[in-house]
C-alpha cells in the first residue's frame, strides 16, 4: 500500500474532524443553556479524540520524529485538507446547529463504510467512532426540527443557516488523488456512492422540521486541495497558539 497515499486520506478524515472540535469548543460555557453546552463540549471531546486516533497512526505512518501533535498542530494552512463545511463560523446557535447536522449525515454513512476497510487500523477507528457520530447525528438533527419547527423566527433562523451552508455540502463526494488510490487498495471509502443516500436524509430531516431544501447548485469546494475560507487562518491562530509559543510542549 502506498504510504504517503495512505497518509494523505487519512489526514482528511482527520482534518474534519480536528476543525470542527475546534469550532465546537469555541462554544463552551456560551451554549443556550447549561445542557446543550455540555452536550457540545462533549461532541467537540469526541471529535478531538477521533483525530487523535488517526493523528497517532499517519505519524507511524511517516516516522522522523512526528507526533499526533506536530501533525495536528505544526502544519501551515495550506496543509491542512479539511472539507470547507468544517471551518464555517459560528455565526449563531442555529447556524452551529446546521453545520454540525449537514456533517454528521456524511460522517456516519462515511464511518459506516470505513468499517469495511481491508486497512484493520482505519476500521477499528470507525468501528470505535460509529457510536458516537450516531449520537452526534441525533443531537444535531433534533435540533434541526426543534429550530425548524418552533417559532418563525427561530424557522427563518435554521433555514437560513442552512441556505448559507449549503454550497459547501458537495465538497464532502469529491475525491483527490490520495482518495482515489485508497478505495482502489480497498482501504478508502467512494465517498461519490454516499451522495444520494447523503442528500435523502438531509432531505427526510429538513421536510420533518418544515425546512425548504435548497434548490441551488452552486457549490464552493478547495479545502481539500488546501485551498480555504479566510476563517481557517483565525482558527488556526488560536489552535496551534500554545504549541508555537512553547515549542515541544507535553501535557
Amino acid at each position: 500500500m502506498n504510504k504517503e497515499h495512505l497518509y494523505k486520506y487519512i489526514l482528511g478524515i482527520a482534518d474534519n474532524s480536528l476543525i470542527l472540535g475546534q469550532r465546537l469548543g469555541e462554544l463552551c460555557g456560551h451554549g443556550p443553556n447549561l445542557e446543550t453546552d455540555i452536550a457540545g463540549t462533549n461532541i467537540s471531546l469526541d471529535l478531538f479524540g477521533q483525530s487523535r486516533s488517526y493523528y497517532q497512526y499517519a505519524a507511524k505512518l511517516i516516522g522522523n520524529g512526528a507526533t499526533e501533535d506536530s501533525i495536528a498542530m505544526l502544519r501551515n494552512e495550506r496543509e491542512y485538507i479539511n472539507v470547507l463545511l468544517v471551518e464555517q463560523p459560528n455565526t449563531d446557535f442555529a447556524y452551529t446547529m446546521a453545520r454540525q447536522f449537514l456533517f454528521d449525515v456524511y460522517h456516519l454513512l462515511m464511518l459506516q463504510e470505513l468499517q469495511k476497510s481491508h486497512d484493520v487500523t482505519l476500521a477499528a477507528i470507525a468501528n470505535k467512532s460509529i457510536k458516537e457520530v450516531s449520537y452526534h447525528l441525533r443531537f444535531s438533527s433534533d435540533w434541526v426540527k426543534r429550530l425548524g419547527d418552533g417559532t418563525e423566527e427561530s424557522h427563518q433562523k435554521m433555514q437560513d443557516a442552512i441556505d448559507g451552508l449549503w454550497t459547501y455540502t458537495d465538497e464532502l463526494f469529491h475525491q483527490t488523488d490520495a482518495d482515489k488510490a485508497m478505495v482502489a487498495e480497498g482501504a478508502g471509502v467512494d465517498v461519490k456512492e454516499l451522495k444520494d443516500s447523503y442528500y435523502s436524509k438531509v432531505t427526510k430531516v429538513l421536510a420533518e422540521a418544515t425546512l425548504e431544501t435548497p434548490e441551488s447548485k452552486w457549490f464552493q469546494k478547495g479545502g481539500k486541495n488546501g485551498v480555504h475560507t479566510e476563517h481557517l487562518g483565525y482558527l488556526l491562530s488560536d489552535l496551534q497558539y500554545m504549541q508555537r509559543t512553547f515549542p515541544n510542549m507535553e501535557w
